[in-house]
């Protein structure tokens, strides 16, 4: 008796030490109905919180956080919406921009959701775009678990191009607006256009050196305010005499929409700055939710979105131009001034867009083996970035047809077609909701998607053709 006792306890201390006859289920705070066989989730006391688990050096608040988000949407873009109500109609305008405004909130809800959801399950603190879009297929059914690292990768390189695609349009735009006042004002400088954007590499250099977004905050708090003073002074010119309503169309032709659509959603778009705000907030569950950090920002985008496009396209009709600012008296200086604020502007913004592609830069750099002369390198790989985009803005001034055209793939894909894959990829065998909605839902915004790639993939070749021929003149105005 007293053996085979011993060789009891023997057996009982040869199984794992959390092992239990009685399972007990722990509740998965970021995805309720996903269970783990590890032992180790089994046998924590809580679930993990990714939360508590970030340690951010300079954490944002969640007020500078909504004006990183509004400085990251309120681009230049939106001096190009009364452009967008003429495709569309005053009405469908309306409409049409309160549902894409809607969709791209949508999208980057879910995808947020997905990577929060996803922290828990991977036991990470945090993820960026790219690392959530990999952890989607890595954790998601069997059969596309192997394409993880894949996705990752092209997602990565695919959010870096974009953004510097967008760092080479706003040197353009802002070497650009100061020759153009300058030449009405100092006639006699005459300097080129190339110059003038040579002359911008210093100044970006060093606010590109900031490597903390909290840092970034006292810059986008100004650039809302400039860009205020921008808003305010265009629509001074734009209520003044303004014609009646009904003189505008209501409804334009539905072969029109698709440069609508284009147009609302590539100014709107700010994918590539979503998941680093986030990341680095103090406070990151009041980035979703009602309100929440990004659906206050984005009501306030939409909303001035609506008011620019509406009465701007009311007061210059089909005459309205790319940026509306062109529109504005050239030989008044209150309007002349409204585009040297404009590019004020857009060089704060480049610093935080130029912090999408720097992320991706710092995470390759995290790899090394040791962190000798890290000072020394983030200086010199930021100032390389920076003369590059530069460099090509300078050799190519008419680059912003060319950049419209990859803005068109890569921002429709990311901002669009990516999330609604995520979202159905993440939730396949979870919970696709009754009638397998949610996979009827991202469908039609993939369609969406493709429409607007194709649409502004098509209205940009024929820009370049037409600039070939010698029959398109370039405003250096940016859709972004």
């Amino acid at each position: 008796m007293a053996d085979r006792k011993m060789t009891q306890e023997k057996s009982k201390d040869s199984l794992p030490e959390n092992f239990n006859s009685t399972a007990n289920l722990t509740t998965n705070a970021g995805f309720p109905s996903s269970l783990s066989i590890s032992s180790k989730d089994i046998n924590d006391d809580k679930p993990y919180n990714p939360f508590e688990h970030r340690e951010v050096e300079h954490p944002n608040s969640t007020f500078g956080s909504i004006l990183h988000l509004l400085k990251a949407c309120l681009g230049t873009g939106i001096l190009a919406m009364p452009a967008a109500f003429k495709n569309s109609g005053l009405v469908a305008g309306l409409i049409g921009t309160i549902l894409a405004g809607f969709i791209c909130t949508h999208t980057v809800h879910v995808l947020v959701r997905a990577s929060q959801e996803l922290c828990v399950i991977a036991k990470k603190p945090s993820m960026s775009f790219a690392e959530t879009c990999g952890a989607a297929f890595t954790y998601g059914p069997k059969s596309i678990r192997s394409w993880g690292g894949a996705i990752k990768k092209l997602v990565d390189y695919s959010l870096f191009l974009t953004y510097f695609s967008v760092l080479c349009v706003y040197v353009v735009f802002i070497g650009s607006s100061f020759k153009e006042v300058l030449d009405v004002y100092v006639p006699s400088l005459q300097l080129s256009i190339q110059t003038y954007c040579a002359l911008t590499l210093v100044p970006l250099v060093l606010i590109c050196q900031i490597r903390n977004l909290k840092y970034l905050v006292p810059f986008s708090a100004f650039a809302n305010v400039l860009i205020v003073v921008v808003f305010a002074i265009t629509l001074y010119y734009v209520f003044v005499d303004l014609p009646p309503v009904t003189e505008r169309e209501m409804v334009s032709k539905v072969s029109q929409w698709p440069l609508f659509l284009s147009t609302v959603i590539f100014a709107m778009e700010g994918i590539g700055v979503v998941m680093p705000v986030e990341n680095e907030m103090a406070k990151p569950q009041k980035f979703l939710g009602c309100p929440g950090v990004w659906n206050t920002a984005m009501i306030i985008v939409i909303t001035l979105y609506g008011i620019v496009g509406f009465f701007g396209y009311v007061q210059y009709g089909d005459d309205v131009k790319g940026s509306i600012t062109l529109n504005l008296p050239q030989d008044e200086i209150v309007a002349q001034s409204a585009k040297l604020i404009m590019a004020i502007v857009i060089y704060f913004s480049y610093a935080l867009q130029f912090y999408v592609p720097m992320e991706m830069v710092n995470r390759m750099l995290q790899n090394r083996s040791s962190n000798k002369f890290e000072n020394v390198i983030q200086i010199s790989v930021r100032t390389i970035i920076v003369t590059v985009s530069v460099a090509i803005a300078a050799a190519f001034p008419n680059l912003e047809l060319v950049i419209s055209f990859a803005g068109a793939i890569f921002f429709s894909t990311l901002g669009l077609l990516i999330p609604a894959v995520v979202d159905t990829v993440f939730l396949w065998d979870r919970n696709l909701g009754k009638f397998n909605y949610i996979v009827i839902k991202n469908t039609i915004i993939g369609i969406i998607s493709i429409i607007a790639l194709v649409s502004g993939s098509y209205v940009s070749i024929i820009g370049m053709i037409e600039d070939l021929s010698g029959g398109h003149e370039v405003h250096y105005n940016v859709t972004r």
